[in-house]
């Protein structure tokens, strides 16, 4: 029998994606039409892009669109990304200082994540998530915990980075719903930011295209000029077709975005209003498409009141320990996403999660 090949120490060494684990708890529910599945585990939008996009892509799919760009991406959708945050990131009426030389198209926003640490770091280097030397890179608002970084935090860790000569990668594919101002105020003249800052983000929740897989890094054109030999190596070019639709329509598209971004505020605060007394949302949750939830059982991890919610109840959220390192079934909380289900849905499944606390016929915290 031939000796199969071996794969890397990397590889072997990487845990496997426990993400399909949830996927296989939801498929050993039974449901009824009464009682249908709630799955609340995946980040995905719950609605199908604006209609003005869907037409723009299978336009722009007839064209020449089956061929390679640059791997930057198209000038039109760099444009337009560098337009938008201008304005997204505007300070009172001055413009934030990004232009098209400073952003890169990219397959995902996990795709300019891998471009800016490769172009970065050396095999040993260490990227602070946080731990030292060559990077700091954060996710705000966050996933799993839909916590934001207020702009005077993000603020003091670009000094921190700048004060060290390293770099500070934000991903912020969740900004769009922040409702209470411009995240922060990074992009302005006066920061001098190309020296310090990577900016990452996606195309995927705000236009609701996760399956087009665009993303966005934006950095000083001297770096990007680095990663793009990264970005030529990895995916040549990112999808075209929905880059030359999407550039043109991203200042007629704000006011959908805006909209979205006011009913996920609304469904939380639905979400909060459902919930059993029982359950308790961090307190830090406060944007992004996430709650993130303490369950009530005494002396029960995360895992095991995920996998019933799941099986018995039809109610599919992520345990903590799915993002983080150890054993996937410890913790106490449960992460549940309220943007891929309607206000009516989310109501049922806050029933579902207070039936949990008697039919579980576990011990209910009374100060959890």
């Amino acid at each position: 029998m031939a000796q199969l090949l071996r794969p890397s120490k990397g590889v072997l060494g990487t845990v496997p994606s426990p993400i399909p684990q949830g996927a296989q708890w939801a498929s050993m529910y039974n449901p009824t039409p009464t009682r249908p599945l709630l799955n609340l585990s995946q980040g995905v939008p719950g609605t199908a892009p604006e209609q003005i996009l869907q037409d723009a892509i299978m336009t722009s799919s007839v064209s020449d669109a089956w061929g390679y760009c640059i791997a930057e991406g198209e000038s039109v959708l760099r444009e337009g990304v560098a337009g938008e945050m201008r304005r997204i990131y505007r300070e009172g009426s001055v413009d934030a200082d990004v232009n098209a030389e400073d952003v890169a198209i990219t397959a995902g926003c996990n795709m300019a994540f891998v471009a800016a640490v490769m172009a970065l770091a050396d095999n040993g280097d260490e990227v602070i998530l946080p731990i030292p030397w060559t990077a700091i890179a954060l996710v705000t608002p966050n996933n799993p915990t839909g916590a934001f970084y207020p702009p005077s935090l993000l603020l003091d860790f670009f000094a921190l980075a700048k004060e060290h000569n390293i770099a500070l990668i934000i991903d912020e594919t969740y900004r769009d719903f922040i409702t209470s101002g411009p995240p922060h105020a990074l992009f302005s003249s006066s920061t001098d930011w190309r020296t310090t800052l990577i900016h990452l983000c996606s195309f995927s929740k705000s236009y609701r295209i996760p399956g087009y897989r665009l993303g966005a890094l934006v950095a000083a054109p001297s770096l990007l000029k680095e990663i793009n030999k990264v970005l030529d190596c990895l995916q040549i070019c990112a999808p075209r077709a929905p880059q030359l639709a999407l550039g043109p329509l991203l200042p007629e598209l704000r006011n959908s975005i805006r909209e979205m971004a006011e009913q996920l505020e609304k469904r939380h605060a639905l979400f909060r209003k459902e919930l059993s007394s029982a359950w308790k949302v961090g307190a830090a949750a406060a944007g992004g498409y996430y709650a993130f939830v303490r369950h009530p059982f005494v002396s029960i991890g995360a895992g095991v009141v995920a996998k019933r919610l799941a099986v018995e109840l039809g109610v599919v959220g992520l345990p903590e320990g799915f993002f983080k390192d150890g054993d996937a079934n410890d913790g106490k909380w449960i992460r549940f996403s309220v943007a891929n289900v309607d206000d009516e849905k989310i109501v049922a499944a806050c029933k579902r999660l207070k039936e949990a606390e008697e039919s579980f016929g576990w011990q209910v915290d009374a100060n959890n």
